[in-house]
């Protein structure tokens, strides 16, 4: 099939490895000390390199490829990694503040319920003039401050493609084309199994045929904002 897929110039390429970190779908390999296109199955076409790319050694083409194929993407991952990154035992150890005498609750910023991508109607009258923030249900847990930088102001909507089994990209799509939606925020978790929501995310907004200003947003196990 012929499709949209990166291309990556060897001469450009300083070697830095940014472009194969930011690819969640592990496509691009250091070889040689330079970047390669490893599989065309496994490019999403999306292009989250680009942007990580400082030479601009990176571009889009259309030619001959095969398919996006998520399930060798997912395999591939859990081969090179002993298994799913997301199941990896890790403990943290945090530093504890200093308790505050009669500190007053913080606010819950939810805007809306259900919150639950699979609930949600998709013509819900909060969806109208929203800033709308897709997010992975861990990271409520995993960033302490998730109410306040992100979900406050937006109507929040949350899921975990790898317990529901579901392609969220269908509904998220119809939810954008319906609705008067001012922008898009994508929160997901540094481990793989996120990935499946940001890249529903970004079908939908792809499918939607609306431009729409959009960010996304990795946290870290540990708690941590990563990009």
């Amino acid at each position: 099939m012929v499709r949209k897929i990166i291309q990556i110039d060897e001469e450009k390429c300083n070697g830095c490895g940014a472009c194969a970190r930011a690819c969640h779908e592990g496509a691009i390999g250091m070889v040689n000390d330079k970047a390669r296109l490893l599989q065309d199955d496994y490019c999403d076409g999306l292009g989250d390199c680009l942007p990580a790319c400082p030479t601009g050694a990176i571009t889009f083409v259309e030619r001959e490829a095969a398919a996006y194929d998520e399930q060798a993407v997912q395999a591939n991952k859990a081969r090179t990694s002993g298994g799913c990154p997301g199941r990896q035992l890790r403990q943290f150890h945090h530093e504890e503040a200093a308790p505050v005498a009669a500190a007053a609750p913080v606010p819950s910023q939810l805007g809306q319920w259900p919150c639950q991508i699979k609930l949600v109607p998709v013509n819900a009258p909060y969806f109208d003039q929203a800033r709308l923030l897709i997010a992975a249900d861990c990271t409520a847990f995993a960033y302490a401050n998730l109410h306040q930088e992100f979900m406050r102001g937006k109507i929040t909507l949350i899921g975990c493609p790898k317990l529901d089994g579901v392609d969220y990209s269908a509904k998220l799509t119809e939810i954008l084309r319906s609705n008067d939606i001012r922008s898009v925020t994508i929160v997901r978790m540094e481990v793989p199994c996120c990935g499946g929501l940001e890249l529903a995310a970004k079908k939908a907004l792809q499918s939607s045929g609306k431009f729409l200003p959009w960010q996304v947003v990795t946290i870290s196990t540990d708690g941590r904002i990563l990009d």
